[in-house]
This record gives structure tokens, sequence and C-alpha cells, in this order.
């Protein structure tokens, strides 16, 4: 026997090291160093043949697999044992796409939330962080794993920062950005999505050069390229897409658009609101081999996954929309960590992979008993049992929120010109898609242009927060927004860039929510009728809290609580998407990448009223 203690495993994958952990596994498989522990389990999936194998053992040393076969069979010594065998086993399960920012946690406490709903490692798609904080990208994604978390992160830096040449803030990256990133960690696994399709195709967009810069970078550290094609569903546009080597899409919304997609090699990564249709609509199109799909949850809060799950929820939903549970945890597992270039660590039941394991009592209803990871087990039922580091997240993270002054009532004023006592008006209402803006006649009064809540029209803003001088863009919204008088809410997640957006009835109340969001340095806050309501407080980045999800649950709840005394605005035939209440989709209400048109953006010189269509780069006064 060759004796040797476990080696520490390298949490951030240095090359060095972890052929010294392979050497050490090579001697424990071959029985010549003792195991640290064997869970032996009644049955195990072997995700690569699609094969359950009975009475298995897994065998660990240290965080990783070093010998996987039939119970009693591994020759070497070992200095614990671990019965689990009235369990299933399958491997961790992996999100292919996923902003953790859209939890509200810090890394650290999403892993608490995530580990006992079966989810072990994350691809982040880490524009949103980058947008705000961009140079320390690297450093915030891994320091939750540096100190300890089992949950693996392995980073994509956004290509999306800024999200479009008329937008700017707090991180910008271009070639030598995304080739230092690739240096600097193994676990940065590529280039997070591409979703500035006008300025991937169109050499005279003023993002086409940046854009390319990072995808080169990728190619040469021979990283993955992660696509957006949002709205991108005919021959032309699919074919362009692929060609440009954006190798997964999150965004197809039916059957018929994943089925063109998946014929022209891009990887699809189902989202739950269109999974049950595109599962059976491959089905029924005869789909074999699903090797090229995953499951990808994207966005979705503490809140949600509390209610609802993780990565198991998604899981759920498909084998209830007609998957076989042993291609559906494909899904979640062998297929993403392929696509990502990462089965040498995660992935599968096999050695060299972390000791990552979801013990199941129940397959087909995917009820999750135990999680491991890292060789340890960090969950029973859903109660968290793993370590959880201590962060104290330095100003980078926690000072984000950069306005030098008290705003207001007069910075959310529209001016009419002089002597007028109607103006034109160009709306917008949240997701309107369309080649041009909403056009409508308002009131003036006091040289100011008037809101008209009896025809459900409000107004909107968007906050410069990264500048210093607090710089506001106004413009009048259709269909949200409060009735209530002297009311507005706002928020600094404003995908993708986050400044900071106000709704509201009131310029007063408008100037009130945003003051109280700097002082908080994030997150959001209800005015109604004058006086703060509710308020929940993003911390970090202006965009997570560091603290457990129960806790900021509560606070959500008493936010939507408040919320629904108010009267909001909305127009019931514009989309099924959209409903009355409390306007949370706001959130994305300002995205610039496909399909997006006509947007409201921070004021900037070349576009000093923020009114901007981001797919020509035309803009137009708000008011005229």
């Amino acid at each position: 026997m060759i004796e040797s203690a476990p080696l520490p495993d390298d949490l951030l994958i240095n090359a060095a090291d972890e052929v010294a952990i392979r050497q050490d596994l090579v001697l424990v498989a071959l029985g010549k160093r003792p195991a640290d522990r064997i869970v032996r389990v009644g049955r195990l999936l072997d995700v690569h043949t699609r094969t359950w194998a009975e009475d298995q053992d897994i065998v660990i040393r240290g965080r990783r697999i070093a010998w996987v076969g039939p119970a009693g069979a591994y020759s070497g010594e070992v200095r614990e044992r671990v019965d689990r065998s009235g369990l299933s086993a399958v491997p961790g399960f992996g999100e292919v796409h996923k902003h953790i920012e859209s939890s509200h946690l810090t890394p650290e406490f999403e892993a608490a939330l995530v580990l006992p709903r079966g989810n072990t490692w994350t691809c982040e798609a880490s524009h949103e962080f980058s947008n705000v904080s961009g140079e320390h990208n690297l450093e915030f994604w891994l320091a939750a794993r540096h100190r300890g978390s089992p949950l693996k992160i392995f980073p994509l830096p956004g290509s999306a920062v800024p999200p479009t040449a008329y937008e700017w803030g707090g991180g910008h990256y271009g070639y030598a950005e995304q080739a230092a990133f690739l240096d600097a960690s193994a676990m940065a696994a590529g280039l997070d999505e591409v979703m500035d399709w006008p300025a991937v195709w169109n050499p005279e967009n003023p993002s086409h050069e940046r854009l390319w810069g990072m995808i080169r970078a990728t190619f040469e550290k021979r990283g993955v390229v992660e696509g957006h094609g949002a709205g991108l569903r005919d021959l032309p546009s699919i074919n362009a897409f692929a060609a440009a080597g954006l190798a997964g899409d999150h965004e197809a919304w039916t059957a018929d658009e994943a089925w063109d997609k998946l014929g022209r090699g891009i990887f699809i990564e189902i989202r739950p609101h269109t999974m049950p249709e595109i599962i059976r609509g491959l089905m029924k199109r005869g789909l074999a081999d699903w090797s090229q799909i995953a499951f990808a949850t994207d966005d979705r809060g503490a809140s949600e996954t509390i209610e609802l799950g993780a990565t198991d929820h998604n899981l759920r939903l498909a084998i209830t929309s007609g998957l076989a549970p042993e291609i559906a945890i494909q899904c979640v597992t062998i297929n993403p960590a392929r696509h990502m270039r990462l089965t040498p660590f995660v992935g599968s039941l096999a050695p060299g992979r972390y000791a990552d394991f979801v013990l199941l009592n129940d397959v087909a209803a995917l009820s999750i008993a135990e999680v491991w990871a890292d060789g340890s087990q960090v969950s029973a039922a859903k109660d968290y049992l793993g370590p959880l580091p201590k962060i104290d997240w330095p100003d980078w993270a926690t000072k984000t929120i950069k306005i030098a002054r008290d705003l207001k009532a007069e910075d959310f004023a529209i001016p009419a010109t002089p002597g007028r006592t109607t103006m034109k008006a160009a709306l917008l209402r949240p997701f309107h898609w369309h080649d041009a803006f909403i056009e409508t006649e308002l009131a003036v009064e006091h040289g100011e242009v008037q809101r008209d809540t009896a025809r459900n029209i409000t107004k909107f803003a968007i906050v410069d927060r990264f500048s210093g001088e607090g710089r506001v863009a106004k413009m009048f919204w259709l269909g949200c927004g409060p009735a209530t008088p002297h009311t507005a809410a706002g928020c600094t997640v404003a995908h993708d860039k986050h400044n900071i957006w106000v709704v509201g009835s009131s310029d007063v109340a408008m100037a009130t929510v945003v003051n109280r969001i700097r002082d908080n340095q994030g997150g959001w806050v209800l005015v109604r009728e004058g006086q703060v309501a509710a308020e929940v407080v993003y911390e970090v980045g202006g965009l997570m809290t560091c603290r457990p999800a129960e806790e900021y649950d509560a606070d959500m709840r008493r936010l939507y609580a408040e919320a629904a005394k108010v009267d909001w605005l909305y127009e019931p035939t514009f989309s099924p998407r959209w409903f009355p209440g409390f306007p949370e989709r706001l959130q994305f209400a300002t995205l610039t990448c496909a399909p997006w048109r006509w947007v409201l953006v921070a004021p900037t010189e070349a576009i000093p009223q923020g009114f901007v269509n981001v797919q020509t780069g035309e803009s137009h006064p708000v008011v005229w």
C-alpha cells in the first residue's frame, strides 16, 4: 500500500495540481492507496449508455470519484463505508445557462438554496454582474468556491458588456479582456450568450469589432461561444447564426424553431416556459438522439425556486411533458457537460469527476432524498448541511450605486415646447417588439407634458447609476405602472445594463424611490401615496443580497403585500405575458438585445434623451 493523505483539491482547477490529483486517483483506483469513503447505492445511472447498474459502490478520494463498480468488488482499503443501498444515484445536476444574479442571492447563498434541489454545478452567464463591476467578474464568481462552497460555478464572461453600443457603465469587454479571463482560470468555460445579433452580422454596427474580438479570443482558447437567437426563426438567419460559431441557443420558443436549429448544429437549451411544447413537438417528430439538448433555468428568483425548485423543477417538467426520466437526466448532466467541454470534472458518475451525486428515492417522481457534493453529503431532503462560507464583500461589490446628488421632481419632468397646449409623445409598453413606437397626443400643463392615467399612460425613467451624475432619461409608457396618486416603484435590476428604472404616477414619488434605492445601494423600493411602503435591499452589485433565501423571500412577500394595495395599470388585450399587478417584469423591459427595437437607455451625448432603436441606432425625441 502506498500511503498518502488525500491531496487538497485545488478549487480553481490549477493545471499542475490537477495532474497531481489524478496521479493520486490512479493509485486509489488500483487499490494501492486507501480510499476515503465508499457509498453503496441500490442502483446507479450510467448517463454515457443510459443504463442502470444495480448494487454499486462509488469510491471517493478527497473530492473526486476514484472507482465505480459492483458493490464489494473494490480491492483497496477504505476509511469509511456509507450504505445508501435503498436509493438510486444519478450525477449532480448542471445548469448549462443560468444567471445566478437573477436568484438575487450571492453565490454562497445560491449554493445553499440549489444544492438540496440537486444542482451541483452551474455555467454562470455572467453579463449581469459584469455590467456592474466588470473588472472583478472572475474574482466575484470564484470567491465562494475558493472559500469552500460545494457549488461549482463555471463563469462565462459576458459578451453583452455593454449590451449594445448605445449603453455604457460598469464594464467594457473586448478581445483583451476575454483573453485575460480565459487565461486566468480553467473555470472560465467560454463566452456568455452573444445577444447583439445586429452587431454580429453587420460590419457597420459600432459593436461589430468588439463582439468579434471576444469571439476570436474564445476560439483561440478553445472555449465555447454561447448564442442568443431570440427571434431568429427564418433559415437564412439560423444558418448565419450557426456559421458565426454560436454553439448554443436558449431562445427557441417552438418545436419547429428548435428542430430547424438542431438541424444546423446548434445545441438547444430548453427553458421551462417553452419546455412542454418543444419536448412534445420533438417527440412527435421522432427525435431519437437527445444529446444536443439540455434544460436551462436562465432567470429564476429565489422565491420562485423555494416554491417550484431549481434544476429539479426543470427535470420534473420534462418528465411530465413525456420524456423518459433517463433521457431527461442526461439533459442536465452529460449533455450540458459535453457541450461546455467540462466532462473531465462534472456530468457523470465516473472516475476523475467530482463526487457529486443526487440520491433519489423515486426516480419517476424525481424525489430527492440526499445530495452529495465534493464527496460529502450536503443535504437531507431540502435541508442544506454543507459549508456556508462567510464572505465580507468589498466595496467594489457593495458600493455600486454612484449617484452623488439628491434627485428632484424636476429631474423627471418632460418639458413642452413653449406655447403649446398639447404635444405628441412616443409611447412604449413592456415587450414592445414592433418596428415603430406608439404615438399619441398628451396635454401640457405648467409647461410640462402630462401623464394620462385615464388612457393607461404613465411615466417611466432610467437613471444612470454609474457616472455619479444621476442622469435621467424619461418618457411615457402605456399599460404599466401605478394609477394610485403619488406612487412609484423602482429597482436596480434592469436587464442588462442595470441602471435604475422607476415608474410612477408623480415625479416627486419617482425621485423619492431613486434616492432611497441609492441610500440602500440597490434593490426594490415602493412609494405609495407619498410614503415608502416597502423595500428589498440588494446590497451586492444592486442585484443580489448576502443572506439566506428564506429571509430574502420574506422581504419580497412584504413588498408584494404592500404592492397589492396599489391600483396598477395594464393593457388586458396586449399580451398574455403581461398581467395586472406589481410590474416585476419591468426588470426585463429595457433589454436591448434582439428582438427589441425601441428602448429607453441612460442618456449619452449621442442620445441625450435616451430613446433609441437598438437595431438601427436611430434616435427620436420622446415628445415633439
